[in-house]
């Protein structure tokens, strides 16, 4: 089986994909892919500060270098476009798990220093990494058929593309090219609105509506219907049917519902999401994620004795340079390093335990691993973007500040030892999506996984010595106007850790809502009674629906245009004119987002909104006049007959 899906990659391939002694890890592309982690990841916590979001930077990290690449008259430089992109990426992924969890810390006014933040975020990275590499060969080869990767195997199209030029470049650059114009005309100029949203009527506080941008399309193009369907249906009961369900029981009571603090009555949508379905969302995604774990034990078992048998049998066999791993002492030799690590790691100065300690050690090492695991799955389903490592972390904290409420810990010390488990493991599991989508690219493209991990190692430490001196910075960017923390404020509202710093002392002292947690939990068993995944149904139930919607919008474009019209002998992830398209609307709008992120920062607008503002209305004609040239691609190829590219 193995190898007839390693045949089939190899047909996929270009030439020198297969060379055996191709260049990869360069000097150059250590230095490029550095400088790139270091940007994408500053421009990405700033990002996930002010919006509580980040972008990809595997598609736009490969682009940059293959214009690089270019404008020094490098030609057949595949795979080290594709090393500096693996290099590059790592900044996106270790920007996210930071931000997302480290500055609660600072909302909860203790000290934090440069090395502090420096050293969560290497350990974690560098952590994400090797949990992901006995996976690897049962996730990425063995699994080819089954787990789309759809950033990954974007991101293989566009460095597929560049290296060829001709009509494949055209396909993807074009696709690239109208959604960074889409992308300026609503983020960057505001002629019209990103995110619509419309009421339904006679239902309280039931919200349709969707994000309208490039990047979701072509995610939900890549994903297919079934899979885009899925996530759809959990937005569609968590949005409208959760969330007007509790505003009807909320509208009778005259006292507020823990743990809100106002009336549900005097709530919108939002914020009936923020303190009531998040709580839910997080329970399903942690049951579903058990469950999507005990049926994997299996495969993990598998994965793990397979990397012993592959490293024990390399002696007495020629094994190909695409299967070379990082061999398994380095690997879990790594892992225990990094764990004794950790349990020394220093913690805030203001409370009695100065040390991490083993218990906590213990504890990231167990939800390291599930979580890394689990989200290298969920990664091959949905993508790095739509991924819930928030709910995955508030499950981590659910159940870690229970065992330290358990172990004696009082509030005070017991909150930084939980913050920081939550901290380690949400980089771990943020670096560890990024890795799959990476070796899935090195897989696609014939790199070898051994050269890739020590890349994204590299580009581990390239951008944790930078995300610390960024947080910190941006916090303290507001001191001019008399603001000591510039994070908490409006204009820095680092949204995800401050749910963290609600939910930590919330289960320590007890009044955290498990009501809520125990519901999303019970969804995700009835879900998987039904017999259908929950892990993807508990995503969309996570998610906000806007984020589905788009992703619905480009599965139903799929079927409509591809897979309804596929023929019979066709594979089911064939490769199509419509896929390059779509990954160049996930480049495009990734490549507008950095750029238009860094102008912010600088404190450049190019708005024009006092002067050109359309309504909700210009953004759907816009939405789908990308719609309709994303479906007129592979409608036009099937009308023609033409063979999809190889």
């Amino acid at each position: 089986m193995t190898e007839n899906i390693r045949a089939e990659a190899d047909a996929m391939k270009p030439e020198n994909g297969s060379s055996k002694t191709p260049r990869e890890l360069t000097l150059g592309v250590i230095v490029l892919g550095s400088a790139i982690a270091i940007v994408f990841g500053a421009a990405n916590a700033y990002l996930g500060l002010r919006a509580g979001m980040t972008v990809s930077a595997s598609i736009p990290a490969a682009v940059i270098s293959m214009a690089i690449f270019r404008a020094l008259g490098r030609r057949g430089a595949l795979l080290e476009n594709n090393m500096v992109q693996t290099i590059g990426s790592s900044g996106e992924s270790v920007a996210a798990g930071t931000i997302f969890t480290v500055p609660a810390l600072i909302l909860w006014g203790l000290p934090t220093d440069i090395l502090q933040v420096t050293l969560l975020a290497l350990l974690g990275g560098l952590l994400g990494v090797l949990m992901m590499i006995p996976l690897r060969h049962h996730l990425i080869v063995e699994e080819h058929a089954t787990l789309p990767y759809p950033e990954g195997t974007a991101c293989a199209e566009v460095l597929r593309a560049g290296e060829k030029g001709g009509v494949y470049a055209k396909t993807v650059f074009g696709g690239l090219g109208f959604a960074a114009l889409y992308k300026l005309l609503a983020d960057g100029l505001k002629i019209f609105p990103s995110v619509v949203e419309h009421a339904i009527p006679r239902a309280r506080n039931a919200v349709i509506g969707m994000e309208a941008v490039p990047s979701l399309l072509g995610i939900g193009y890549i994903l297919g219907l079934r899979i885009a369907a899925l996530v759809f249906a959990g937005g569609v009961l968590g949005r409208l049917v959760f969330i007007p369900l509790i505003s009807l029981v909320g509208s009778h009571l005259s006292a507020p519902l823990p743990p809100a603090a106002t009336l549900i009555s005097d709530m919108t949508a939002d914020d009936i999401a923020k303190y009531y379905l998040r709580y839910i969302g997080a329970g399903a995604v942690a049951l579903a994620g058990l469950l999507s774990l005990a049926k994997s034990v299996p495969m993990l078992m598998r994965s793990i004795g397979g990397m012993f048998r592959r490293a024990a049998g390399a002696a007495e066999r020629v094994v190909r340079r695409e299967d070379w791993d990082l061999g398994p002492m380095f690997v879990f030799g790594g892992s225990i390093v990094l764990i004794a690590a950790i349990a020394m790691l220093p913690v805030s100065q203001t409370v009695p335990v100065t040390r991490v300690g083993i218990l906590a050690a213990g504890l990231i090492a167990i939800f390291g691993f599930f979580f890394v695991a689990v989200t290298s799955r969920i990664v091959g389903i949905i993508g790095n973007s739509s991924c819930p490592v928030s709910g995955m972390t508030i499950a981590t904290l659910l159940v870690c500040a229970l065992i330290l409420r358990w172990a004696g810990y009082q509030v005070e010390d017991g909150k930084v030892v939980a913050l920081v488990i939550g901290a380690v493991v949400c980089i771990a599991i943020a670096n560890a999506g990024d890795t799959s989508q990476d070796l899935k690219t090195g897989f696609l493209v014939g790199a070898t996984p051994r050269r890739q991990q020590i890349g994204l190692m590299i580009g581990v430490l390239a951008s944790a010595l930078f995300v610390g001196l960024t947080i910190l910075l941006l916090d303290r960017s507001q001191q001019s106007a008399g603001v000591l923390h510039a994070i908490g404020t409006k204009e820095l509202p680092a949204p995800q850790a401050t749910v963290m710093s609600v939910i930590i002392p919330g289960i320590l002292k007890g009044n955290l809502p498990w009501d809520l947690v125990f519901v999303g939990a019970l969804t995700a068993i009835v879900i998987e009674l039904l017999g259908i995944a929950a892990l993807p149904f508990a995503i969309g139930l996570y998610l906000p629906i806007t984020t589905s919607t788009p992703i619905m919008i480009g599965g139903i474009l799929h079927w409509l245009v591809v897979e309804r019209r596929r023929r019979k002998d066709a594979p089911a992830m064939e490769a199509t004119n419509g896929t390059l398209f779509a990954s160049g609307y996930i480049a495009g709008d990734a490549l507008v987002g950095i750029l238009l992120a860094l102008l912010v920062y600088k404190d450049w607008s190019l708005s024009l909104e006092k002067y050109v503002h359309l309504g909700p209305l210009a953004t759907w004609i816009a939405f789908a006049i990308l719609a309709v040239f994303l479906a007129r691609v592979d409608w036009r190829r099937n009308d023609t007959d033409n063979s999809p590219p190889a």
